[in-house]
């Protein structure tokens, strides 16, 4: 019969304590790991794909936000351009102009709001003449500058239509896109505590799923606050011309009565 091997503590030298025994670090950390599901796409698509359905419905509010947002730019342009030109030229026309009757006849067919208000000056002017005589000029100058005012203060209002939505967007998109972001890691820390691994390659693809929310809701703000100024800027300028416009159109009207006041007298 062969002898038996040795054992480590009979090879040990005499009071020196027995070494510890070796594991392998490799196999006991694999079953920690070992069938969690490590995502590889961290492209922003398959960052949305990987995410919660929470998420998911965050990301898809703000993409809507910022295809609304560059909607309101193109339509919003269209529209502003078109009402520089038509107020540019209806305040050529009267400015070149001789009395409001005639601004009235080469304005006729035009709906711009300068061509409103000149034509809602000579019907006013047209519905006090029999009583100027008597009462004066000073109350038809108070209501046609009335009317002036609040056919400005409409146009204006309504050549606003749809920037509030930008308004909106640019406040409240980062805060949706917070809430994205604190739902997603929140979940990321309970997939870390259900695994029980802090391995990165775990725990980042979460991470940056969440992060991706924050990133979209800053996408879909910045643009939007932009735009929004840029707008409001653009809409008080074209107030200011028509503006303009309406005083020229009064003052026209004050010629007028002055001149007829000469005639009579």
């Amino acid at each position: 019969s062969q002898p038996a091997a040795p054992t480590q503590a009979a090879d040990a030298p005499a009071g020196a304590e027995p070494a510890p025994p070796a594991f392998d670090t490799e196999a006991t950390e694999a079953p920690a790991a070992e069938g969690l599901p490590i995502p590889h796409d961290l492209t922003p698509w398959g960052m949305f794909e990987a995410a919660h359905w929470v998420v998911q419905a965050v990301m898809i509010l703000l993409a809507a936000a910022s295809f609304v947002t560059w909607t309101v730019l193109l339509f919003k342009l269209v529209e502003i351009a078109i009402a520089r030109r038509r107020l540019a030229r209806t305040a050529a026309t009267v400015e070149t102009s001789a009395t409001l009757d005639e601004v009235v006849r080469r304005l006729s067919g035009r709906k711009d709001p300068a061509a409103f208000m000149a034509r809602a000056s000579f019907e006013e002017l047209q519905r006090s003449d029999a009583a100027l005589d008597l009462a004066g000029t000073a109350g038809l100058k108070e209501r046609v500058r009335s009317i002036l005012e609040r056919v400005e203060a409409q146009a204006g209002e309504r050549l606003r239509r749809g920037i509030g939505l930008l308004a909106t967007i640019g406040s409240v998109g980062p805060f949706v896109g917070l809430f994205g972001t604190v739902w997603g890691i929140m979940n990321a820390f309970i997939g870390i505590s259900q695994s029980q691994t802090t391995n990165l390659a775990v725990v980042a693809p979460g991470i940056a799923e969440a992060l991706l929310a924050t990133g979209l809701g800053l996408v879909a703000a910045i643009p939007a606050v932009v735009i929004y100024n840029h707008f409001v800027r653009s809409i008080a300028s074209w107030r200011l011309s028509l503006a303009d416009a309406g005083a020229a159109i009064e003052r026209m009207l004050s010629r007028d009565l002055d001149y007829r006041s000469a005639g009579r007298s």
